[in-house]
């Protein structure tokens, strides 16, 4: 794909709101709670391959948390403390990656969790008991709410497809999908991103969505 595709289909910030859920129905119902204060659990542990979507919903809920008046505070397998105020949301990601010095923050942090009013939300690569982190800190991953985020399928992605372009006006060829999913990057946001490009480069030339068109914004 050339630069200029790259620079107009850049997909947008992750939120719940855009997240297709699939199979994750029940996941995504937990964190839309969790981040408008309906649920009292204090511990979410998400896990999957990459590409499925775990580090999305992960900003998505801190996002929400902070929108419904919730600080929040996001960090990654590089930090080596884990601070925030006592009733914050702290989202940490790819725990996996946590060095030991991280793995004892990351145990503190969830101490400190359970003995006041915050939330924790994690994820990682694998479930808890197939993390290979420091045993007491696996029990605690796996004491709260703990969901694989699957995948969508290729109907799962090929529907959300078609009806993002429905919700723009304009409907998908068989054979666009097609390439689509052959040649362009595959994660959905990336897709969503471009079709919304196309959708932009069709009205600007005033042509009709083929895939001619669509071969000719990728190579423009």
């Amino acid at each position: 794909m050339k630069q200029l595709a790259l620079d107009i289909a850049q997909p947008p910030a992750p939120t719940l709101d855009n997240f297709i859920p699939g199979r994750n129905a029940e996941l995504l119902g937990a964190l839309y709670a969790t981040a408008n204060g309906a649920s009292s659990e204090q511990f979410i542990y998400l896990w999957g391959a990459p590409g499925s979507g775990r580090s999305h919903l992960l900003r998505a809920v801190a996002d929400a948390a902070i929108a419904h008046g919730r600080p929040s505070k996001i960090f990654n397998s590089s930090e080596r403390a884990f601070e925030a105020p006592d009733d914050a949301l702290c989202a940490v990601d790819d725990v996996h990656a946590l060095d030991p010095l991280a793995q004892i923050a990351l145990f503190n942090l969830h101490n400190r969790i359970k003995a006041g009013h915050g939330i924790l939300v994690a994820s990682g690569n694998a479930a808890p008991a197939q993390l290979g982190l420091r045993a007491d800190l696996m029990t605690r991953l796996a004491a709260g709410l703990v969901y694989q985020v699957h995948r969508l399928n290729e109907e799962e992605k090929v529907a959300a497809l078609q009806r993002h372009a429905r919700a723009r006006g304009f409907k998908l060829t068989s054979e666009v999908i097609a390439y689509l999913l052959r040649h362009v990057q595959r994660d959905l946001p990336s897709l969503l991103g471009l079709l919304d490009a196309l959708d932009r480069y069709s009205l600007a030339n005033r042509r009709a969505i083929t895939l001619p068109l669509l071969r000719e914004l990728l190579n423009s």
